[in-house]
């Protein structure tokens, strides 16, 4: 079954369900929510404006990718991973 999430007028309901009932969805259903959401965000990266402490976080990560320190996979891969851990 696929689920639709629209956000209705109040803050503790997404798409009928409330954030008791979301809380007791299976983590891959919660992971297909998130991939959504992430994924409606990083439509516009003009919707919100990334935290103080992003950037520097971005330098420490592009600096351990120069050093070889980072194991790189593509988002396919990652994902299934990532599910895999919940299956």
């Amino acid at each position: 079954m696929h689920r639709c999430l629209a956000i209705r007028g109040s803050d503790d309901m997404f798409g009928g369900m409330s954030i008791a009932e979301l809380r007791k969805l299976p983590p891959d259903e919660k992971l297909k929510i998130l991939e959504v959401l992430w994924g409606d965000l990083a439509a516009d990266e003009n919707s919100f404006k990334s935290p103080s402490w992003h950037q520097t976080e971005l330098a420490r990560t592009e600096e351990e990718f120069a050093a070889g320190k980072i194991e790189v996979l593509d988002w396919e891969t990652a994902k299934k991973e990532m599910r895999n851990q919940f299956e």
